[in-house]
């Protein structure tokens, strides 16, 4: 069995090569090099560049080595042809993402809920006033998350067990104890009525992409906080700084953006209601994931199907 694997970084690559080696004792695992074409059963990727799949021949399966697909598709819609039809694309499940997903959520949400960012603004002003701001009511500060996937149910399970008032939106019907769901088009509008904080949690597809826009935060109470956990895609970013100066958006907390790295001189950087994190809501647990790779493939060499295949047409 040959085993074809690429990440960005070399160093990211080597440790994979060694967890992957010690799952699979018996596979012949490679670093994928510019000008390789040789025969490849399963390629383990991560925004890989189109030309590993060029006269790839033989691929039984695509993993994509995080839970989020839409840097793979990209390939196929920027190079039609490229990544084979036939060919299932099989993202990760969890391997413990959604805790850590779960955890950055409850932070932001909590912090907002008590206020904690004005705190530090005040203190980042130098303003010596000792002035407690009294807290959001917690019955009316309700908290509306943007895709109830494996992450997204997780992470409206996690702040609904912390007695606050919980949405779900999904593009199917979703049904979660404890929490109000709604699904389609025409019960956007409803979901976003009222809501105190909005969480995103999508995959980036071409529908959804640009959601967070003026027109969505208009739809939300005024003085709304938005959290964006999902991609930068998703975010107008112009709408969004514009909402936060007319008051519409009260704060923001972004772990994606359009860009990455965030360039030194973009306007996030100077917005103090935007706190920024690199992309770290939910990182990818490498021998968990290496676990579930291995046994997947176990499962396809047996002529089994396995869960996590993508949708190509939904991008999910």
């Amino acid at each position: 069995m040959d085993i074809l694997v690429h990440l960005p970084e070399a160093a990211e690559t080597a440790e994979w090569l060694s967890s992957l080696t010690r799952a699979l004792p018996h596979a012949d695992i490679r670093a994928w090099q510019p000008g390789d074409t040789a025969p490849a059963d399963y390629a383990l990727v991560w925004r890989p560049p189109h030309e590993l799949f060029a006269e790839r021949a033989g691929l039984k399966a695509v993993f994509n080595l995080a839970a989020g697909v839409d840097a793979l598709l990209a390939i196929e819609r920027n190079a039609p042809g490229t990544l084979p039809p036939d060919v299932p694309v099989i993202r990760l499940e969890d391997t413990g993402m959604a805790d850590q997903m779960a955890e950055y959520a409850a932070y932001a949400v909590l912090r907002y809920l008590r206020r904690f960012d004005e705190y530090e603004l005040a203190q980042r002003r130098s303003d010596p006033c000792w002035r407690p701001l009294a807290a959001h009511a917690r019955e009316t500060f309700t908290v509306g998350v943007l895709g109830l996937g494996v992450l997204g149910a997780h992470v409206a399970k996690t702040l609904a067990s912390l007695g606050l008032p919980v949405r779900g939106y999904s593009r199917s019907r979703k049904s979660l104890e404890g929490i109000e769901t709604f699904a389609g088009h025409d019960e956007f509008d409803a979901f976003l009525d009222g809501v105190k904080v909005l969480v995103n949690l999508l995959p980036s597809t071409p529908e959804t992409d640009g959601i967070l826009n003026r027109s969505t935060f208009a739809k939300l109470a005024r003085g709304a906080y938005l959290i964006n956990l999902a991609r930068g895609a998703h975010l107008v970013e112009a709408d969004l700084l514009d909402a936060l100066g007319e008051g519409r958006i009260a704060a923001a907390t972004l772990d994606v953006f359009a860009q990455e790295p965030l360039p030194p001189d973009h306007r996030f950087w100077r917005e103090p209601r935007v706190t920024i994190t690199p992309h770290v809501s939910a990182v990818t647990l490498r021998e968990p994931a290496v676990a579930q790779i291995a046994e997947k493939i176990a499962a396809l060499e047996r002529g089994e199907r396995v869960t996590g295949v993508v949708n190509r047409a939904r991008g999910y």
